[in-house]
């Protein structure tokens, strides 16, 4: 069964830092072999309540896939590029 991954985003002063593009730049790469895929990403219209900041939505095909993509090394070592320039609330 496919599993989601919200992201709750937040860069502060809405500009990324160098640590956030090298980020992007590398990310995708540690996705492609566990078969994650992004859906959505970007600011939404908040229709109800407060959501400052943007969503990142991605699929994988299966939980474990998620788990072992977030738990691989490639993924671990950008990580903290990510958690040093934005704010995150995620969820599978």
């Amino acid at each position: 069964m496919p599993t989601y991954l919200v992201n709750h985003l937040r860069i502060p002063g809405d500009v990324p830092s160098n640590d956030a593009l090298n980020y992007l730049d590398q990310v995708e790469a540690t996705v492609a072999p566990y078969g994650g895929k992004w859906l959505a990403q970007g600011p939404g219209d908040v229709i109800e309540g407060a959501w400052p900041g943007a969503v990142v939505l991605m699929e994988f095909p299966t939980r474990e896939a998620a788990d072992q993509w977030y738990n691989s090394a490639a993924y671990t070592s950008l990580r903290a590029l990510r958690i040093k320039s934005a704010i995150s609330d995620i969820i599978l």
